[in-house]
């Protein structure tokens, strides 16, 4: 395999492996304060000690997102060293920001919300879960920027080395791209966060035990569930399918298998691209479907892939269209999920309905797997460009870093995240099975103390 491929491979390992954290991190930041809030005004103790499981569960996530996100700090320079030469006037200000901001923000309130309880009013015990959930949010906003200038430069001027300067922060702040992948990301972190927490839910009714927080992870995990369900789909996904096909209509044309420009282009279901022919065979399509999608209108005409040089075609064509459909068609399942569950919700039958019960308890991995795809659709579309018609990956990683140097520290990695996967799950099943009723953090040092 050539050097790039191992560097490609390195840092989609580490990054694929990384983002299983944050992303519930920041879907389960949002919920914990719906619990606080609820607990705050009701006065109801369940609520407040839910609350406290999920902070743990939070803390939990957090500690394997630090320790799995700071060797993607490094591989800048040691995988991707031009790239970082040329780029590292851009990217370091969002990135640095990150870290000194919101990480410090997230992980002092966090220790506030864990240890702060009994030296806290209950005011101050909610506004530190605000504040981490604020903190988490902050912190994904930098981190998507920083993606979305690779995917859409704005904001910069190139010096005679070839290297990238800021002109304006606030258009790097605010590029149209970063807005639009910000929103649909956040969401598909709260549909994440919205069914892992119905999933628990279910779990505790179907186990016969912990009934009273059963009920309170499924009405708020349901709830939560169908609503970023329907968001991620419209308008935070129609709004960056939209921005995408104008902005990088070869991506657009690859994801969706359309080898030839078509007025009316149909939608394509179900189908495997065969690059070779340039067609999908075996297709299942809705004829003029993606013309309207895109452009409001079946009579607009949609741009193929033969529209483009071939070298300029995403590189990974095959696994792109797959991991597009796999992301499209685990969004459609997640509101048919959560829009019965919610019914029976409404009409007081989900605590009793074991089918609905074990179809949420199931489908806790799916959102993993959906956003995975989503990100994997968002950096194969992009490619070959590492940063979007400025600079091919092919010119951005550490060539002076031989692919056998690559494989060995890729190989290593996977070990050791094997491992750190593996205690990650002793220490979630070990949360769950002891339950809310765990006294938290400081209530076990004061009886400890005694």
């Amino acid at each position: 395999m050539s050097p790039e491929l191992i560097h490609r491979l390195h840092f989609a390992f580490t990054v694929t492996f990384h983002y299983l954290f944050p992303q519930l991190t920041m879907g389960l930041g949002i919920l914990i304060v719906a619990l606080k809030t609820v607990a705050l005004r009701s006065g109801n103790p369940e609520w407040d000690r839910a609350a406290r499981f999920w902070g743990r569960i939070f803390a939990i996530n957090f500690v394997f997102g630090v320790v799995t996100g700071i060797p993607m700090e490094f591989e800048f320079g040691t995988n991707w060293a031009r790239f970082s030469e040329l780029s590292g006037g851009v990217i370091g200000q969002p990135l640095a920001m990150e870290g000194v901001f919101s990480f410090f923000l997230e992980s002092a309130f966090l220790g506030l919300f864990l240890y702060g309880e009994d030296r806290l009013s209950k005011r101050m015990h909610w506004f530190s879960a605000v504040m981490v959930w604020l903190g988490s949010w902050i912190s994904g906003f930098f981190i998507i920027v920083t993606d979305a200038w690779m995917q859409h430069p704005v904001a910069y001027s190139r010096l005679a080395d070839g290297r990238f300067e800021v002109l304006s922060f606030w258009q790097l702040l605010l590029n149209p791209w970063a807005v639009r992948q910000y929103l649909h990301n956040m969401t598909g972190a709260v549909v994440t966060g919205a069914f892992v927490m119905a999933a628990v839910g279910a779990f505790y009714l179907l186990d016969g035990k912990r009934q009273v927080y059963g009920r309170i992870f499924l009405k708020v995990g349901v709830i939560a569930g169908v609503i970023a369900s329907i968001l991620i789909i419209f308008p935070t996904g129609d709004l960056q399918g939209k921005y995408v096909a104008r902005n990088q209509p070869a991506a657009i044309a690859a994801m969706e298998g359309l080898f030839r420009s078509e007025i009316g282009a149909p939608i394509v279901l179900l189908g495997q691209p065969n690059e070779e022919t340039q067609q999908i065979d075996n297709p299942l399509v809705v004829n003029n479907v993606l013309s309207f999608l895109i452009y409001g209108t079946t009579k607009a005409e949609v741009q193929g892939l033969n529209s483009f040089p071939r070298d300029q075609w995403p590189s990974a064509l095959p696994l792109l269209y797959y991991a597009y459909h796999i992301m499209a068609g685990l969004g459609t399942w997640f509101v048919l999920l959560m829009a019965v569950c919610a019914f029976l919700l409404w009409r007081g039958r989900l605590y009793t309905a074991r089918w609905a019960l074990w179809a949420l308890l199931l489908s806790f991995p799916l959102p993993y797997i959906a956003n995975t795809a989503g990100w994997m659709t968002a950096e194969l579309g992009r490619q070959p460009w590492l940063i979007y018609g400025l600079m091919r990956t092919s010119d951005g990683f550490s060539s002076t870093v031989s692919a056998s140097n690559g494989l060995f520290t890729l190989i290593g990695f996977m070990g050791l995240y094997a491992l750190l996967g593996l205690l990650f799950t002793v220490l979630m099943y070990r949360e769950i099975s002891d339950g809310p009723e765990r006294k938290h953090p400081a209530q076990e040092a004061s009886v400890m103390a005694d």
